[in-house]
């Protein structure tokens, strides 16, 4: 069996300087986002100014340098990551496989299917978000993602600057208690000093597979909500209520009740954007007043009685074949081997027999993954899971 731990926060310096995070604090969230904002250059280009070139894609006369001789337009080059090549194939109508198979085997052969699609339609317009070269990149810098031309951007720092900026107009207190940040999203897990709850039926008889203390013993959780945003189209910009529970701090993510803001605006002419500080500042106030109802909605102790009521009446079914049961939600939810494995592992350590044990389980696994959007995306089905068992 497995070690059942918790993941120690993470910060990893990307190969090109961007870096990722996982269970970070607020200051070294704060730090590399101001790290990549410095280097981030979104542009909207025609297909007929694009070229696949080795795998990378040219910018034809998108850099200048300047000599004695005047300024020299030369093509720009990006390497794609792997959300990049996902925008290629969802714009070019390329299997996305089938790009990632090519680009792994036959990389000649990745430039000829992205080139042919896009001299098919030259005039089309797509938005290109990177970052430009860092020392020792050869010159080379990253494409982000590929999107449409009326993506709105909503970007990481101004987000969590303008929601941390809400909060502070409600005078609520409040808890940054992780904070993960990938190449797909940011997320911040916030949780209240004030307003917990007393859970006895949810965590009757279980125990933390982190610490052997059991839910008889504290058993309370407290109110807070997840923010998250993607600033490379992989989701809208939310609030989402959470319940954490104090005994061993699984988080329980309630996606129903989400406030969402998707990443949808006008089109925009072709060249590199520049967004007028006036609708920027709309943006921002929105953020600030959606943060701001987010907090009195969802840091409220009858939201958190009411929700929790809901989950406890679900959570005391027994479970007569966890085994069975555990690998029939798996199959449905798409859990990895390595994911079904630990659920059955953190459940037969938390020994709650239930539905709501398989909760716990998921959740628990959930602070144990390395990568963070795959934490991310497990903690939002844990619910549905409970209710499948």
């Amino acid at each position: 069996m497995q070690e059942l731990t918790p993941r120690a926060a993470v910060i990893t310096p990307g190969a090109d300087g961007t870096g990722s995070a996982r269970n970070a604090d607020l200051r070294d969230l704060v730090q590399a986002l101001q790290h990549q904002h410095a280097r981030k250059a979104d542009h909207v280009v025609s297909a007929g100014r694009m070229r696949a070139e080795g795998g990378n894609l040219l910018l034809t006369g998108n850099a200048h340098t300047l000599s004695t001789e005047g300024v020299t337009s030369t093509d720009e080059a990006l390497r794609p990551t792997a959300i990049a090549d996902e925008g290629i194939a969802e714009k070019l109508g390329i299997p996305r496989a089938y790009l990632r198979k090519l680009r792994a085997e036959l990389p000649g052969l990745y430039d000829a299917n992205v080139n042919g699609w896009l001299e098919a339609d030259p005039a089309r317009k797509l938005m290109l978000r990177t970052f430009t070269p860092g020392d020792g990149d050869g010159g080379v810098g990253v494409l982000r993602a590929v999107l449409s031309d009326s993506y709105r951007r909503i970007d990481n720092f101004d987000v969590l600057v303008s929601a941390l900026e809400g909060i502070r107009q409600t005078g609520h207190e409040i808890d940054i208690t992780g904070c993960d940040l990938s190449d797909r999203r940011m997320v911040v897990r916030i949780e209240s000093r004030s307003v917990r709850v007393m859970a006895p039926e949810l965590l009757r008889g279980y125990r933390s597979p982190f610490t052997g203390q059991t839910g008889d013993q504290l058993p309370i959780v407290s109110a807070g909500f997840v923010l998250a945003n993607s600033e490379v189209g992989s989701g809208a910009y939310t609030l989402t209520p959470r319940i954490t529970v104090q005994v061993c701090t699984n988080g329980l993510t309630m996606t129903k009740d989400a406030y969402r803001a998707v990443h949808i605006g006008a089109r925009q002419d072709e060249g590199l954007i520049r967004i007028s500080e006036d609708t920027d500042a709309k943006h921002l106030a929105l953020i600030q007043a959606q943060t701001r109802d987010a907090v009195s909605t969802f840091l409220d102790r009858e939201y958190v009685e009411t929700k929790l009521r809901a989950i406890e009446r679900e959570a005391g079914r027994e479970v007569a074949d966890p085994a069975k049961t555990i690998e029939t939600i798996a199959k449905k939810l798409r859990f990895s081997d390595a994911v079904q494995q630990s659920v059955l592992n953190h459940f037969i350590k938390g020994g709650q027999p239930t539905a709501g044990g398989i909760l716990q389980a998921i959740t628990a696994t959930v602070q144990t993954l390395p990568d963070a959007d795959a934490a991310y995306e497990l903690e939002a089905q844990a619910l549905a899971a409970m209710a499948m068992a």
